[in-house]
């Protein structure tokens, strides 16, 4: 049995199958993540808006055929290009950094339609500077709709009411969120965190609406390491392009 779909994607990866073809894992806006087999895509006048690439997005079409793992991929219809990425090597590592969560995070038929408008925002909107709004959006993006939300408002372990006039917390990836005392013992490594860095989280969770200002730049890049070191222990992986963004500017 066979399905044919289409759908807008964007390109996490791809790899060389042969002198002719690519496989490509996608992810979709309404499916999640695609893998697919794309014959002679690396051929003139094939389907393919020549070829795919990293960090682009456009309109899949593919035959789904149960019982194989890669769908068989018939068009790619190239929409946008995402350069900020292209024009500075901070955007680069970013880009790369956002894109190689999803696609760790993410499961074949497990749409996630507001993480991928996530993501295709993140990646339109990436800086030339060191400035982590960007990722720091996308991460609290993936936690929510993956169900990982930290909890800010209590004691993850204990359930007590933290106190709104601490200057550090302390963060369980395990436990989910924040813990009053930052020097306990706990399942996990339970990280110190300053009240500012809580600050810039509590702002996205509170939010119906992304917020336009989440704080000093500063706090901003100490909240998205602390999600980065929290995603790497929820995901069990720890993925080089975190290490190449967070040790670039050390």
């Amino acid at each position: 049995m066979s399905t044919r779909i289409t759908e807008q994607a964007i390109v996490l990866r791809h790899w060389e199958f042969s002198e002719t073809s690519q496989t490509v894992a996608l992810f979709t806006r309404g499916r999640g993540m695609l893998r697919g087999l794309a014959k002679g895509a690396r051929r003139e006048r094939a389907p393919f808006s020549g070829g795919f690439e990293v960090l682009t997005r456009g309109e899949i079409s593919a035959i789904l055929k149960s019982g194989t793992d890669l769908a068989t991929l018939t068009e790619w219809d190239l929409q946008e290009v995402y350069w900020g990425p292209r024009r500075s090597l901070f955007a680069h590592r970013a880009g790369m950094y956002l894109i190689d969560l999803v696609r760790h995070a993410v499961t074949d038929e497990d749409p996630h339609i507001g993480l991928w408008d996530a993501l295709d925002s993140a990646l339109r909107d990436l800086p030339d500077r060191a400035d982590f709004e960007c990722v720091v959006r996308l991460q609290w993006a993936l936690l929510v709709e993956t169900g990982y939300r930290p909890r800010l408002d209590a004691d993850v372990i204990s359930g007590q009411v933290l106190d709104p006039d601490a200057e550090t917390f302390g963060f369980s990836a395990s436990g989910g969120g924040l813990v009053r005392d930052p020097g306990r013992s706990g399942p996990d490594h339970i990280w110190r965190v300053r009240a500012d860095t809580v600050d810039v989280l509590r702002r996205l969770e509170g939010a119906s609406e992304p917020p336009s200002n989440l704080g000093d730049t500063e706090s901003v890049e100490r909240a998205s390491r602390l999600l980065a070191t929290a995603l790497t222990e929820i995901l069990s992986r720890d993925l080089p392009s975190r290490d190449t963004l967070y040790q670039s500017d050390e």
